[in-house]
């Protein structure tokens, strides 16, 4: 009852929660892009699935936050420069993003194949577990994240709640707006290949301030959304190219033989009546 009376806790719970939906931006993207090869209900269960994964990962690391304050301890070093454990999570997950980017970037640009239903079925594994994979890297950068900013568990839990919660609601429009429309998938694996670059940096201490990330991922997003409208006016603004044209008035349909058929032509099948010959008959 004393935290819901103390104004400090619900500044740090607001502020949390709209850095850790900001953070969630990744994950929104990457989920869209690794759930478009499924069919659409296994996508949208592999989407939910992956959101209930990050819910349960946060919540189990944030009440182990002793072991992960551990995993900021360095671990080797080479050439004088220190390695943890969270360094070569996020360097192993940034090098899976960018080879998954790389490989579903040739896919889109030299076509595949129809995949069968046991490929089908192989692939929903494989996305789970690469979901899983993903949900493991982006929650510790946010229970890290989230320790800094609040000191009450009770607040980062919720704040990790809160966020998963928009996130859910927010996936599956943002997954079929990209499979709508399918230049916001190479502008989605764009922001794949961005997001893993950061995340490498992130391992080698080099921190990428996510302003400037999130800027050009917003400002592209803004470009491809005009593109969308004047495409879409385009569409909507250009002439039927099916269809028959109109008869004009005071014009004579033609038959498919040449001949008008308001003269001399076969009307409804039948043979048009001669006319009197004006030749006169010889004499003997």
């Amino acid at each position: 009852m004393e935290l819901l009376l103390d104004p400090a806790v619900w500044v740090s719970l607001v502020t949390l929660t709209a850095l850790e939906i900001v953070l969630g931006i990744d994950n929104i993207v990457v989920l869209s892009i690794l759930t478009q090869r499924l069919p659409p209900e296994q996508a949208r269960q592999a989407r939910a699935i992956g959101l209930g994964l990050a819910l349960v990962l946060r919540i189990l690391m944030l009440f182990a936050i002793s072991w992960i304050i551990q995993l900021t301890y360095p671990v080797f070093s080479v050439v004088e420069r220190e390695f943890s454990w969270r360094d070569m999570i996020m360097i192993g997950g940034g090098l899976f993003l960018l080879v998954k980017a790389t490989q579903e970037i040739h896919a889109s640009v030299e076509g595949d194949g129809h995949a069968s239903d046991t490929t089908a079925k192989a692939s929903y594994g494989a996305v789970i577990a690469q979901i899983a994979l993903m949900d493991a890297v982006f929650s510790l950068d946010s229970i890290i994240m989230a320790v800094g900013l609040a000191q009450h568990i009770e607040v980062m839990v919720a704040a990790v709640c809160i966020a998963i919660a928009v996130m859910f609601l927010a996936a599956n429009p943002v997954a079929e707006f990209i499979k709508r429309h399918p230049t916001t998938k190479m502008l989605g694996l764009a922001f794949l290949f961005l997001i893993g670059v950061a995340l490498i940096a992130d391992g080698f201490e080099v921190h990428i301030p996510r302003g400037y990330i999130y800027f050009a991922m917003g400002f592209a997003a803004v470009i491809e959304a005009f593109n969308i409208w004047a495409k879409g006016r385009r569409e909507r603004s250009a002439p039927p190219s099916a269809g028959a044209e109109s008869k004009k008035p005071g014009t004579r349909a033609v038959a498919a033989d040449g001949a008008p058929s308001g003269g001399g032509g076969s009307v409804a099948g039948r043979p048009a009546r001669q006319g009197k010959s004006t030749q006169k008959p010889r004499r003997r």
